[in-house]
């Protein structure tokens, strides 16, 4: 079974920094796109930013110049440097794997795999 553990997160003040890391264990073949989401209370949850196996990324236009999303292909996890923080940006964080190629009841298939998400506040 693929899992997605996440780390990092917390309270930050605004202006400050936050760094969140994200590790799929299990057995993994590998993984087309991994990145992260949000969800802020009473809202939807949105795509903060992805990077495929390609090394496209892709960014929110709300943290684009103030948020790096990096991955290390061999070790099958992906961190997000979170710089400039937001009062807007507080909001749980969830780490997602698209396209998962892995064996599930000995049938090989392909899964998106969620993490449990972390929460980050920025507040003063």
């Amino acid at each position: 079974q693929v899992q997605l553990v996440e780390s990092g997160g917390g309270l930050a003040q605004p202006g400050g920094s936050l760094r969140l890391s994200c590790a799929a264990s299990g057995t993994i073949f590998s993984i087309n796109v991994m990145g992260w989401y949000r969800q802020a209370p009473g809202k939807q949850r949105e795509l903060v930013a992805i990077i495929a196996t390609n090394g496209n990324t892709e960014y929110a236009d709300s943290v684009k110049g103030r948020f790096t999303i990096y991955r290390d292909y061999a070790k099958n996890t992906v961190s997000l440097q979170m710089n400039s923080l937001k009062p807007e940006d507080t909001a749980v964080y969830l780490c997602n794997a698209a396209e998962v190629s892995t064996v599930v009841d000995g049938v090989h298939g392909y899964l998106e795999v969620w993490g449990q998400g972390t929460l980050v506040t920025v507040s003063t």
